[in-house]
Order: structure tokens, then C-alpha cells, then sequence
């Protein structure tokens, strides 16, 4: 099992930045790819960013690409997502996810995780 515990959510104006915290235990974090997803109020959960396990190649989706930093600390068993120049539409619940994986594979679905933390809401105002 691995646990997630997700932090750093909060309220901010358009433009402002936060950053996401995701804290893992329970198994070797390095076994593990990560990924950012998010659930808009009265829409389908969506992927934002991953990151893989040792290599730290990244991918993001289009609407998040130049704004959105996934990075991990392997040593910290965190992983992080910098959110820069937030926009209403940014507005969601984020979720930290784990996808056991033994080739540096990155997932951009959320079928590909098998842990989730429970979330942090992330509000931007206009």
C-alpha cells in the first residue's frame, strides 16, 4: 500500500502562484511513477502532469504546459506540482496519484494509478 497525503491547496487571485505538496509512505517511492490530476466542479477528473520515478522526465497536459512544475524529492518522498499564473479556470480539486512502475513509464491515465490521496482544493478568483 501507499499512502498520499496531499497539501498546499488554498485560495488565490488569477495570476498568483501555489505549490501542491504530495507526501508518500508505505513503499519504496522510487518504484513509483507520479501524477497530478484535478476535478473541475461538474466535470470528468482530468490529468495534469507526471513525473517518472528516477529518470524525472515530465509531461504535462496542454492546458497546464509553461504555467505547471512537476518535480519530486526522492530523499523527501514528496512530490510537488509549482503552479504559476493561475487562471479561474485552474480551479479544481487536485489529486496526488502513484503508478508502480518498473520502466520509467510515464501515465497520463488515471486507470494507470492504483493509489490517490484525497485531495486539495485550489480556488482562483478573477
Amino acid at each position: 500500500q501507499v499512502q498520499l497525503v496531499e497539501s498546499g491547496g488554498g485560495l488565490v487571485q488569477t495570476g498568483d502562484s501555489l505549490r501542491l505538496s504530495c507526501a508518500a509512505s508505505g513503499r519504496t517511492f522510487t518504484d513509483y511513477t507520479m501524477g497530478w490530476f484535478r476535478r473541475a466542479p461538474g466535470k470528468e477528473r482530468e490529468f495534469v502532469a507526471t513525473i517518472t520515478s528516477t529518470s524525472g522526465r515530465t509531461y504535462y497536459a496542454d492546458s497546464v504546459k509553461g504555467r505547471f512544475t512537476i518535480s519530486r524529492d526522492n530523499a523527501e518522498n514528496t512530490v510537488y506540482l509549482q503552479m504559476n499564473s493561475l487562471k479561474p479556470e485552474d480551479t479544481a480539486v487536485y489529486y496526488c496519484a502513484a503508478r508502480w512502475s518498473s520502466n520509467q513509464a510515464l501515465g497520463v491515465r488515471a486507470i494507470e494509478y492504483g493509489y490517490w490521496g484525497q485531495g486539495t482544493q485550489v480556488t482562483v478568483s478573477s
